[in-house]
């Protein structure tokens, strides 16, 4: 029987919420699974046929460890993503690239050095902006700022940052998340925001429900996937797309290929489609 590791971090050394029905959804198809803390220095990487990257929540706060773990977990079997994935889709810079080839929010880079002109800039652009760190998750460090002095700005966690226009529907449709496993939509999960809110993240007291899968959105995801497959030189395994209303069509908020949840406790049924994405991982080796 082949050995799956699913990686976690140590506030969740359980896995995602309804996280068991992954593991079980495995051993439905013959493969032994479990969820291990990713810095455990007790975990023997080699012994599993395959480790896959799953709740690392805490990557973004650990980026250079995290990303050294991944590099030495490839030496010893196979990672999905691997680290040139995590490294290329952890930089929002990403979306740049992306752009070429699908609607994506526009976006801007900031860097300390020039900061004030590069927000004047977008600012004037765009008028009101929400400046997001390159390499953040979970909304942590996102500040909607209206001018150079706002006192907002002081929320500013470490750069460099990409800055956005502000998308006005995230506040009242909220943004769709889709997720393609293998290049094929299988799941949708609509997120709304609370009041005032532009982070649509349970914390900040967004809510969640899953949907059937929109056409129009699907055929964008996975476009977008596919963009992203281009110049990863592969196509990723799985994937979420984040989706937003801008100027009357779906663009890409955010294409999300190191950790994206899978909303268990909301869908169980993607249980099964990820577990086959893992058997064709496997499959590969």
């Amino acid at each position: 029987m082949s050995e799956v590791l699913l990686a976690t971090f140590c506030l969740l050394p359980d896995g995602e919420p309804g996280g068991g029905l992954l593991v079980d959804a495995l051993a439905e198809r013959g493969v032994a699974a479990r969820w291990v803390v990713w810095d455990d220095a007790g975990v023997d990487w080699a012994a599993a046929d395959l480790v896959v990257v799953r709740s690392t929540w805490d990557y973004q706060r650990r980026y250079a460890e995290f990303l050294a773990w991944a590099r030495g977990v490839e030496k010893e079997t196979t990672l999905l993503h691997g680290s040139d994935v995590l490294a290329w889709n952890a930089d929002k810079s990403y979306l740049l690239e992306l752009a070429a080839d699908v609607p994506v929010v526009p976006t801007a880079l900031l860097e300390d050095r020039g900061l004030v002109e590069g927000l004047a800039a977008a600012l004037e652009r765009w008028g009101t902006v929400v400046v997001k760190p390159r390499t953040g998750a979970g909304g942590v460090g996102v500040v909607v700022v209206e001018r150079t002095d706002d006192l907002r700005l002081e929320g500013l966690v470490a750069g460099p940052w990409v800055v956005q226009p502000l998308v006005e529907s995230v506040r009242t449709t909220g943004e769709s998340s889709m997720w393609v496993l293998d290049g094929e939509v299988v799941g949708q999960v609509d997120k709304r925001p609370a009041g005032g809110e532009v982070r649509v993240h349970e914390l900040y007291g967004g809510t969640s429900a899953a949907v059937p899968v929109d056409p129009a959105r699907a055929e964008l995801a996975r476009a977008a996937v596919a963009a992203a497959a281009r110049r990863l030189g592969s196509p990723p395994a799985y994937a979420r797309v984040d989706l937003v209303l801008l100027e009357g069509g779906w663009a890409v908020g955010e294409l999300e290929l190191i950790e994206p949840g899978l909303y268990l406790d909301l869908a169980p049924e993607l249980a099964g489609p990820f577990a086959d994405t893992v058997v064709s991982a496997l499959g590969r080796g």
